[in-house]
């Protein structure tokens, strides 16, 4: 089988068009080709008046004709063999496990990342156990539409907490730029498709599923966790870790201790908390967990009509079903030497209330499926660093989120509206008193005011510099009418739990930091990949089998 890569053709062609672009990349004729299938596609709207649909096709052909064309290999331009996909398990546990003293594997958090751990340990026969401090995914999605309608949070069961991770609440995008030279992230994706995704999340470039696609699917694949031998605890969280430690500081993991009194005993324990668990992080400092502050990012969610976005960026074909609800992705460097970019875009969505502690106000951008929503959003964020804006502690970047959160509370009138402001006011250095065009669709609601007293000067200066320039690249992007709310604090954790080549933290045998929690990922895909490749390493630890060189961690990462 061939793999053919970058087959352009118009948005409008046939099926007919395909095979007959096939024929003529290979040079064949029709008896040679049996068979093809879309492995990849995506769209160049570089040129708006001849928007073309790119494929990376798998194509099966007469014995002779494969042999054939291997040969010419790599003659052949963007054609090669087409690679194993397939997923291989590193171990299986036989049929006696747990046994004498082997103990049952923790998963500490059920977002992405420890979702697809459990998943992968359940399926080699090492039986799980997860804890979860939320609340499972419908009772999880009932008590955040309850503080989006009525104001009332829930501090352990919201946006960020509970089965799913953050990403249930947000566009569902089911890409990465990670590198994935063992294709995990379509073992992710497979399994997300058994679990009831959409079949084209293995074909689309830049495929999405949504929030109410998203809680069928976190459902399904907790049932085969607990088919094949796991164990899903909600409500229970971890309050405290049991660690020998040795005089020079360094450890073993023993277990857990939970809120209800109970403790776990295991020796193996994934560390897949999210990024906004800022007790638990808090907590593994305490007990001697080395965790370092880094880099994140703070803004504003900007919100611009769909409509304008999609003729912007898909001239006279905005509209055409290939092309789907148009996105963007930003940059600019700014004479202040800091960076502004777009975040987490989601189309035809809204602005959702992402806190998790009380007399906060969080902002954060969600789609569904259909991204059918008036408004696209995204965040446009700027990049801080420990070294220049929060020096001196490994939580100090959880203070000044904390700071900054609390002011856009008090600024937002103290009831979890949040501040909010038109970008031709911003611009313009002016409060906003009244809407535009642009309706906000940030609930419970918000509270038109001066966004320059939200974030430190460095910020806004430089997302008003950002602004006009991103302008350049999707016309009507400094629009007056657009809008901006605050504060966009969460873009990743401000914490990196480190980890060595056996993904094990550097001074705690047998802890597994995974996921955005630990900063080794970002997205719902790469926190997938992530639990898988800790899976991996925990089970060949806990089988006591060697971790092959392959498969271990570069340490430059």
């Amino acid at each position: 089988m061939l793999r053919l890569n970058e087959i352009k053709l118009p948005l409008n062609h046939s099926d007919d068009d395909l095979r007959l672009a096939i024929l003529q990349k290979l040079g064949i004729g029709t008896e040679d080709l049996l068979d093809f299938s879309v492995y990849k596609r995506s769209h160049d709207a570089r040129k708006k008046s001849a928007i073309l649909l790119i494929y990376q096709l798998d194509v099966t052909l007469t014995k002779a004709t494969d042999a054939r064309l291997l040969a010419q290999l790599p003659a052949l331009s963007q054609v090669g063999p087409s690679p194993d996909t397939s997923y291989n398990f590193v171990a299986q546990a036989d049929a006696t496990f747990p046994a004498g003293e082997q103990q049952r594997p923790i998963i500490i958090g059920f977002g992405p990342c420890g979702i697809l751990a459990a998943l992968v340990l359940a399926q080699m026969g090492l039986k799980p156990i997860v804890v979860e401090r939320g609340q499972d995914v419908r009772k999880r999605t009932q008590q955040t539409w309850g503080f989006w309608r009525k104001r009332k949070l829930n501090t352990e069961s919201n946006v960020q907490f509970g089965e799913g991770g953050a990403g249930t609440f947000s566009d569902g995008k089911l890409w990465s730029q990670v590198k994935d030279r063992r294709h995990l992230g379509r073992k992710v994706l497979n399994e997300f498709v058994i679990a009831g995704a959409p079949e084209e999340i293995l074909v689309e470039s830049r495929p999405h599923i949504g929030t109410f696609k998203l809680v069928g699917m976190v459902e399904n694949m907790r049932a085969e966790i607990v088919r094949l031998g796991g164990e899903i605890r909600f409500e229970q969280k971890v309050e405290g870790v049991l660690r020998e430690t040795s005089p020079d500081g360094h450890g073993q993991i023993t277990g857990i201790k939970l809120s209800t009194g109970e403790i776990l005993h295991s020796r193996h324990i994934v560390l897949a908390i999210g990024h906004s668990a800022r007790d638990t992080f808090e907590m593994l400092l305490d007990h001697g967990v080395y965790i370092e502050a880094k880099p994140f990012s703070i803004g504003f969610r900007i919100e611009h009509p769909q409509s304008a976005i999609d003729r912007a960026r898909f001239g006279d074909q905005a509209g055409h079903p290939a092309l789907g609800a148009a996105e963007y992705k930003l940059v600019h460097h700014c004479k202040n030497g800091r960076s502004v970019y777009s975040f987490c875009m989601c189309p035809g969505g809204t602005v959702v209330a992402a806190t998790s502690e009380e007399g906060r106000v969080v902002t954060n951008g969600m789609s569904q499926y259909s991204r059918n929503e008036r408004n696209a959003n995204a965040a446009i964020v700027v990049g801080i660093s420990p070294e220049e804006d929060f020096p001196g502690h490994p939580l100090a970047g959880i203070d000044l989120q904390r700071q900054l959160e609390s002011l856009a509370y008090q600024l937002g009138g103290e009831n979890y509206n949040a501040p909010a402001q038109l970008v031709g006011d911003f611009l313009r250095n002016r409060p906003s008193t009244e809407l535009a065009s642009v309706i906000p669709s940030y609930q419970p609601g918000v509270t038109l005011g001066d966004l320059s007293k939200a974030l430190p000067a460095f910020a806004i200066d430089a997302i008003r510099e950002a602004i006009p320039q991103f302008d350049k690249q999707v016309k009507g992007y400094a629009m007056a009418d657009a809008i901006m709310t605050g504060v966009e604090t969460r873009t990743s954790a401000p914490v990196s739990i480190k980890r060595n080549e056996f993904y094990q933290s550097v001074n705690t045998k047998g802890l597994y930091p995974a996921g955005e929690g630990a900063g080794y990922a970002g997205g719902i895909l790469s926190a997938g990949i992530d639990g898988i490749k800790v899976a991996e390493a925990l089970a060949l630890d806990l089988l006591k089998q060697p971790l092959a060189p392959s498969l271990k961690r570069p340490l430059e990462q």
